[in-house]
């Protein structure tokens, strides 16, 4: 297997853009991540999977996790890395393939650093969360996940994403009786039915708490509808899916009960709600010193992640995490993702800082 390049972060990065990891497909690029981390006599090397975890054993005071998933959406016209002046074009580079390359490149170049220190590598964050390499890692060796503090190198511009809402998807079936449409009369429309529910999404107003100095927004939206029996069928059945993102100032079984509460109105005997997917928010965790120090001396801009991300993983486990990476989020997933040198350079020179000098 030929060595990825070394000492040029965004040729690394480039690289990794070529090797395609589509989710479910990481076993190529985790086999090159895997050759060059056991080059690395100062790390210990476990492979769960297609899920790396490369942690220093210094038996310093306090241990920060580096995490960053390998996986990518589907290429479109752009599975190879492309440079122009100081960006590179390719599916990934921004999420997040510039984060990986990042931590790579740490891994081999800070062999004494200041806290003990685990670079976890995992497969299939693109994809539904009951697929997460992180939670394949936690299903059999939760010990190599144990730390005191988190990030994940997720695109942030370089800003410190504090934590991240949670967010639950409910599917919510109205019922009615099917009759002919010429005597609608004699049933009940249940696509009409949700006309009321509907206004009561709409009209909802979206809390925006402030959490450890940080703005939250939440939102819930109407995202997908299902009725209908026939042309001349009056409908017994309509069925909407919500979509609902939830600030970090609350626990998902409030949040669900505050939903349920709000949909209350527009429901009768015999319709259901049914929450499909759900995961928790996480606090911001800024008052942790190893955060704050990265903030203070990079001169970091800190703002609310208002999306979810892996940090709640690590949340749950009472391990402060935040959103720490090179790369513009909106243009993930975009044919023109792209990332800047500039960006990659920044981020990756505040976590060196962080490695060598700590808190």
């Amino acid at each position: 297997m030929t060595a990825l390049p070394s000492g040029d972060l965004f040729a690394l990065t480039a690289a990794l853009v070529d090797i395609s990891s589509v989710s479910h497909d990481e076993q190529r690029i985790t086999d090159a991540l895997e050759a060059e981390l056991r080059r690395l006599t100062h790390l210990r090397v476990d492979r769960v999977g297609d899920n790396l975890v490369a942690r220093t054993g210094l038996d310093r005071r306090r241990r920060l996790v580096l995490g960053g998933h390998t996986d990518t959406v589907p290429a479109d016209g752009n599975d190879r890395a492309r440079i122009v002046g100081d960006r590179l074009y390719g599916v990934g580079a921004t999420d997040m393939k510039g984060g990986i390359a990042s931590m790579l490149e740490l891994a081999r170049t800070v062999t004494a650093p200041a806290v003990d220190v685990t670079y976890v590598f995992y497969a299939r964050e693109e994809v539904a969360v009951v697929h997460s390499g992180l939670r394949e890692i936690d299903a059999v060796r939760p010990d190599l996940l144990e730390g005191d503090v988190a990030l994940l190198g997720e695109p942030t511009l370089g800003a410190i994403e504090a934590g991240c809402q949670g967010t639950m998807r409910l599917e919510v079936t109205l019922r009615g009786a099917r009759a002919h449409t010429a005597r609608p009369w004699m049933g009940r429309n249940a696509i009409h039915r949700l006309g009321s529910l509907l206004r009561l999404v709409e009209s909802s107003s979206p809390r925006e708490p402030v959490v450890e100095g940080c703005a939250y927004r939440e939102a819930l939206q109407a995202v997908h509808v299902e009725g209908g029996v026939a042309g001349n069928v009056v409908p017994d059945r309509a069925m909407v899916r919500l979509h609902h993102r939830f600030a970090p100032d609350r626990t998902l079984d409030v949040a669900e009960a505050e939903l349920r509460a709000l949909l209350r109105p527009g429901l009768d005997d015999g319709d259901t709600i049914e929450v499909v997917d759900r995961s928790p928010a996480a606090r911001p965790g800024l008052d942790d010193p190893l955060l704050s120090a990265l903030v203070r001396r990079a001169g970091l801009e800190v703002r609310a992640k208002l999306g979810w991300t892996d940090v709640a993983f690590f949340a749950e486990r009472g391990i402060p995490a935040s959103n720490f990476g090179p790369g513009d989020a909106a243009l993930a997933h975009t044919a023109d993702e792209y990332l800047e040198r500039g960006h990659l350079l920044a981020t990756h020179g505040a976590l060196k800082d962080l490695l060598t000098r700590g808190a």
